[in-house]
This record gives structure tokens, sequence and C-alpha cells, in this order.
């Protein structure tokens, strides 16, 4: 049975697997977007390995940090906004 942590995203409660990456967690909280462009447009994960930083979010105070490649930790505060 996989264990679970909860992270904040934007506020809210959300239950994530233990390993799972920050994009992972936020997709599957049901956002489709993880951050918006410059020109208020939605961004999401585009290579899913680091490479093009279309990922980037906000986790626990530390802005442009790749959701891609960051692992979920209990208590993780991540701002999409």
């Amino acid at each position: 049975m996989p264990e679970f942590v909860e992270i904040d995203i934007d506020g809210e409660r959300v239950i994530a697997p233990a390993g799972a990456t920050v994009a992972a967690a936020i997709l599957n909280s049901g956002r489709s977007a993880l951050r918006q462009s410059v020109t208020g447009e939605p961004r999401s994960a585009v290579c899913g390995m680091g490479v093009c930083f279309e990922c980037r979010v906000t986790v626990n105070n530390v802005p442009h940090v790749r959701s891609c490649m960051t692992l979920c930790e209990a208590g993780m505060e991540i701002r999409t906004k």
C-alpha cells in the first residue's frame, strides 16, 4: 500500500502519493495548469524532465521550482499563482 503525504496547493489541502512529483500532484488535484505566463496563458509541464522550465511553481516560498523534478514532501506549501 503506498504512503501518502498531505500538501497545500494554493491554500487547499491535498493528499498525494509519497514519491509523486509536485507536477503530478497538482495535475491529479484537478488543476489543468501549473502557472500562468506573463500574458496570462495557462502553462503546464511540457518535457517532464526539467529541461523546459514550463512547470515552475513556488514551493515553500521559493519561486521558480521545477515541479516535474521536485518530489512531494509532507507539509509542502505550493503556489501556482
